[in-house]
């Protein structure tokens, strides 16, 4: 996906190869997409460190898994969330950005 921009995803997600069960989109720019992925078991001490997350292209999200891929073109302010790995995303209707985000 060329021109795509980059994401920052979680190094649990990545490391260890896991399937995306919440992301969401917030403003991008210089080159940011605007993506943010999880594995969605992290704890919140965990995503708080910024040495536990990191910039990747969106080829390798979509290499891990990729059931991301039909969603990519959503808005900011999107959020998805899957109960299971296995499961379709639905829309994360409890994530909520403030209104200077969207």
């Amino acid at each position: 996906m060329n021109d795509f921009g980059y994401v920052l995803a979680t190094k649990m997600l990545i490391d260890n190869k896991r399937k995306v069960r919440f992301m969401y989109r917030e403003e991008g720019k210089n080159g940011d997409s605007g993506w943010r992925f999880f594995c969605g078991d992290e704890y919140q001490e965990y995503v708080d460190n910024p040495d536990n997350l990191a910039i990747y292209d969106i080829q390798t999200i979509l290499d891990i898994d990729k059931s991301v891929s039909p969603y990519l073109n959503s808005v900011k302010g999107m959020a998805f969330e899957r109960e299971d790995e296995n499961d379709t995303f639905k829309v994360a209707s409890d994530y909520g950005f403030s209104a200077d985000e969207v």
